[in-house]
């Protein structure tokens, strides 16, 4: 959906759409879900910097957080999850990356470690390809659920199937050497 300059200049007052829009990256004229999750990558890189725990913070706060933003925005435009949020991209890209820290530690030697660009690499191909395809309980939750906490959950899901693959595929590697 393409957002008329009446409505642009309405989420660009309003600080819930600036959250809702990932810092303004809803606001990119094409393809702004593929562009939040190119933003939320090195936003990640940062969160790893910092305690372990803080990207699983930052997924549970921006959930929470864009659940608010996108419902108000959303309620705003009168539109179900149009392309201006992109806050979902970045709770579920984040979700992908971190499941696969998570992966990284609990069984350290068990999986093939790839390098910090594969890995980005990997994870936003492969949650972008779930947060398209929609696979279940995406796809339920797109279709059944409403508002901010629809738009937000089933991108959360995107990133659960999206990490569980890459964890699986980091697997699966070293057995095929």
């Amino acid at each position: 959906m393409a957002l008329t300059p009446e409505q642009r200049r309405m989420l660009l007052r309003d600080p819930a759409a600036w959250i809702a829009a990932g810092g303004g990256a809803g606001f990119f004229p094409f393809a702004p879900g593929t562009v939040g999750s190119l933003v939320a990558l090195p936003l990640y890189l940062l969160l790893q910097l910092g305690h372990p725990l803080l990207p699983w913070l930052a997924i549970g706060a921006g959930f929470a957080v864009g659940t608010w933003a996108a419902g108000r925005v959303i309620a705003r435009l009168g539109v179900e999850d149009p392309g201006v949020v992109v806050i979902d991209e970045f709770v579920g890209q984040w979700l992908a990356l971190a499941l696969v820290d998570l992966a990284l530690w609990l069984h350290p030697g068990a999986l093939a470690v790839p390098s910090t660009v594969a890995f980005l690499a990997a994870g936003f191909l492969l949650f972008r390809i779930c947060d398209i395809a929609k696979p279940w309980p995406a796809s339920w939750a797109d279709r059944a659920l409403d508002g901010g906490f629809g738009a937000m959950l089933d991108d959360l899901f995107a990133g659960l199937w999206a990490g569980a693959l890459l964890v699986a595929a980091l697997a699966a590697a070293p057995l095929l050497r």
